[in-house]
């Protein structure tokens, strides 16, 4: 099984950041706008995801920590036979944050796919993140 992790630093507290992923229906709004192009929820715990490529799948949401501002969902595909990822929000002081993205992935010949997929995630999360919530008025 592959195991794909991708870490970034934002200059945002973590609990501006957690509000954001925690927010787990709003992804396409808050998390990565343009990468995640549409996410309708799915009942309460689901949500039908739709990338700025095409690719639609479904995320089940598995677990919501507060505590350790920890997200775990799953993916359901009919290219993929398993699928687990988490998000964490770590504090680094108190204007910043380390967030870590990690995904589980069978079978190993689509780890490179997620890989870039993840790595062209992240170049949009870094900008959607910092920029939001940096200008929210409520910050100030």
């Amino acid at each position: 099984m592959a195991s794909i992790r991708k870490e970034f630093e934002l200059d945002v507290p973590a609990a501006a950041v957690w509000e954001a992923l925690a927010d787990f229906h709003n992804v396409h709004r808050r998390v990565a706008p343009g990468f995640v192009t549409d996410s309708t929820p799915d009942g309460d715990n689901a949500r039908i995801v739709t990338f700025s490529n095409g690719s639609v799948v479904k995320e089940t949401l598995v677990t919501k920590d507060a505590a350790r501002r920890r997200l775990v969902y799953f993916v359901s595909s009919e290219r993929i036979s398993h699928h687990n990822a988490s998000a964490e929000v770590m504090p680094v002081g108190q204007e910043r944050c380390r967030f870590i993205w990690m995904t589980d992935v069978l079978p190993d010949a689509v780890a490179p796919y997620i890989d870039s997929q993840m790595s062209e995630g992240v170049k949009v999360m870094k900008r959607a993140l910092s920029q939001s919530l940096v200008a929210d008025p409520a910050r100030q």
